[in-house]
C-alpha cells in the first residue's frame, strides 16, 4: 500500500514563506548580490510580518540599499529568492511589484516640482482603478499634513514637506508594504518628528514598513523590530532595546558611548 504524500510537498516556496496561513508578507531566501569580487548582500534570509514596522540599520557599505534594490527589483540577485504576499517576485519587473502592493520611496525625493502638490498625488492614482480620485487626493493631503498646500508647486515645498508628499504619493496606491530609504535625511528636528508621526499613523492603519535609517533617535520613535546589517549579512535582530543593549552593536555601530 502506498504511503500518503506529504501535504506540504507541493506547496510553492513563495506560498510556504508568505502565503495566507503565514504571518510574513515579505521573505528573502539566501538572497545574494555580487558585483565582481565584491559580495554586497550575502545569503540574507530576511522576513517582515504583515503590519510590522521594521528598521534596517548598519554602517555605510553594509548592503542596506542593495538589499532594498533587490527587494524592489532595481537590481537582480546573483542567487536567492524574494517572496511577497504568496508570490515569487524574484524575476518580476519593478512596476509589477508596485501593482502587487510593494511601494518604495528612495532617499532623494522623486517629485514633479513644476506640478502642484495635488497634481503630484494624481499621477500615481492613474495606475489604479479608483473612481474616487478627488476624494483620495483630499484624504492623502490631510494624512500627510499638506491640505493647505494642495495648489502649491511641489518645488516650493520645504525638504521635509517634499518627503511627506512622496510618501503620500506612495500611499495613494494603498500598498501592503512600503520601503523607505533614509526618509528623514537632511531634515530638521521638527520635520523628523512629523515624518515619524506620519509613519506611525500609517502603520497603525495596517501598512507594513521597512525603513533604512541612520538616525537612531528616529529609529527609537518608530521601530517595532530592528535588523542590523553588517558586510552584507544580518548581524543582529531584535527590539530597539535589545539592539541598543547588545555590546557588539554598541561597539561597532552605535559607538562606545552609545
Amino acid at each position: 500500500m502506498s504511503t500518503p504524500s506529504d501535504p506540504n510537498a507541493r506547496i510553492k516556496p513563495a506560498v510556504a514563506a508568505t502565503g495566507l496561513d503565514r504571518d510574513a508578507v515579505l521573505a528573502t531566501e539566501a538572497l545574494t548580490k555580487r558585483f565582481g569580487g565584491l559580495t554586497a548582500v550575502d545569503s540574507v534570509d530576511f522576513t517582515v510580518d504583515e503590519g510590522e514596522l521594521r528598521c534596517l540599520i548598519g554602517p555605510n557599505g553594509a548592503g542596506k540599499s542593495t538589499l532594498l534594490e533587490l527587494i524592489t527589483g532595481q537590481l537582480s540577485p546573483t542567487e536567492g529568492s524574494v517572496y511577497f504576499d504568496g508570490i515569487d517576485i524574484t524575476d518580476m519587473p519593478s512596476h509589477e511589484r508596485i501593482d502587487a502592493g510593494l511601494s518604495v520611496k528612495f532617499q532623494s525625493p522623486h517629485i514633479y516640482e513644476a506640478l502642484t502638490v495635488a497634481q503630484n498625488l494624481q499621477i500615481p492614482l492613474q495606475r489604479t482603478d479608483r473612481a474616487d480620485v478627488d476624494s483620495a487626493i483630499r484624504e492623502t493631503l490631510a494624512e500627510v499634513g499638506l491640505a493647505d498646500r494642495a495648489e502649491t508647486p511641489a518645488g516650493d515645498l520645504s525638504h521635509g514637506q517634499q518627503q511627506r508628499l512622496e510618501i503620500g504619493m506612495a500611499t495613494t496606491l494603498e500598498p501592503t508594504l512600503m520601503l523607505l530609504d533614509e526618509p528623514v535625511a537632511g531634515m530638521s528636528v521638527e520635520e523628523t518628528a512629523s515624518v515619524a508621526e506620519l509613519i506611525r499613523s500609517l502603520n497603525d492603519d495596517g501598512m507594513a514598513f521597512v525603513v533604512i535609517e541612520h538616525d537612531m533617535e528616529f529609529v527609537r520613535k518608530i521601530s517595532d523590530r530592528v535588523t542590523v546589517l553588517n558586510q552584507g549579512a544580518i548581524f543582529q535582530q531584535g527590539s530597539i532595546e535589545e539592539i541598543e543593549a547588545d555590546e557588539d552593536v554598541q561597539r561597532i555601530y552605535l559607538g562606545e558611548d552609545a
